[in-house]
């Protein structure tokens, strides 16, 4: 018989996302709905070590539905990476009557649950919310559909700005191993060449392309780079590199940074996190832990933590073809 879940503490760890509070929202009042309590735990791991926790019901939650970042806070842990810290943070829990938890994070705050999860023997569920949409069984995580509209939205004023100089623009994106943010927003926005880890397009070709770009008339061009791409040691660099090498162009860059974190979330983001939580909640009152709650095919789905922790996310080799036609 699966052990009866009477309270489940939520928390929010690593990087926030938008989707986040909406995800938070799910929980509690799936909680509410099932008559089980719930907790909030303010920042992350740290926040369980401190026993920093909150009663909430479904009106704690009103009116956060539409908000970016996360109202428990969010913070990373060095003491939970140790043997003592992560026994104090069961003791606070077990103080509080937490039978299991539900944690919203990414491949770090996945780590430390499932670690947590088999030293105590104590339920756990992930709601993988990062914007780099880098966790495997999943094909989107909370908050990547927010930021590429943030993304395509920024450049879209940059190219207006482009084509008013005759510039060539290097924006960088958030996506330091992974480039599906980078890829999906250069070819909404675009751009005549997207850079991405995954890909060593290599200098010389990145040379080649911009100057196809300028023989074909394009009088100003937008190459969208990811911030973990292997080109330049950075994108700073890169244009030094293209300048010295095309003194035609007139080079600028924008790195995006934090702004792609932020913001409200979008309907699809919104919609996500409501089913997640809703599947988070009932897959521990039936029994289940150590899983991820995720998207495939559009169905909501669960995936073992550890394939979740140590598989790899493909980026679509369909749309690399697609941005190269694209570029023409």
């Amino acid at each position: 018989m699966p052990k009866t879940i009477k309270k489940v503490g939520v928390l929010t760890s690593g990087g926030d996302s938008p989707g986040m509070n909406a995800a938070i929202r799910s929980v509690v009042r799936t909680c509410a709905y099932h008559n089980i309590e719930c907790i909030g735990i303010y920042r992350g791991y740290q926040g369980m070590i401190e026993g920093d926790f909150k009663d909430m019901g479904p009106r704690s939650v009103n009116n956060i539905v539409n908000k970016g970042g996360t109202i428990l806070k969010s913070a990373r842990s060095n003491e939970f990476k140790t043997a003592e810290g992560r026994k104090k943070a069961h003791e606070n829990l077990l103080k509080a009557g937490v039978d299991a938890l539900v944690v919203i994070g990414g491949d770090g705050t996945f780590t430390g649950g499932l670690l947590f999860s088999n030293e105590f023997n104590f339920p756990i569920m992930g709601i993988p919310g990062t914007i780099d949409n880098d966790i495997f069984g999943t094909s989107h995580t909370l908050g990547y559909d927010t930021a590429l509209n943030t993304v395509i939205e920024v450049i879209d004023k940059i190219r207006d700005t482009a084509s008013s100089h005759n510039r060539l623009f290097f924006v960088e994106v958030m996506g330091r191993d992974a480039g599906h943010l980078a890829l999906n927003a250069g070819i909404g926005a675009g751009a005549e060449e997207i850079l991405i880890p995954e890909e060593d397009l290599g200098l010389e070709r990145l040379l080649e392309s911009l100057q196809k770009s300028k023989a074909s008339g394009k009088s100003s061009s937008i190459v969208v780079i990811a911030e973990g791409d292997k080109i330049g040691k950075n994108v700073f660099e890169l244009k030094d590199y293209v300048e010295a090498n095309l003194p035609e162009y007139d080079v600028r860059v924008s790195v995006l940074g934090h702004m792609q974190r932020g913001g409200s979330p979008s309907c699809f983001d919104r919609v996500l996190a409501s089913r997640l939580g809703v599947k988070a909640v009932e897959s521990l009152i039936e029994g289940k832990s150590s899983y991820m709650v995720g998207l495939q095919c559009d169905k909501i789905s669960l995936t073992p933590l550890v394939q979740a922790i140590k598989g790899k996310t493909e980026i679509d080799r369909e749309l690399l073809r697609v941005s190269d036609i694209m570029s023409t």
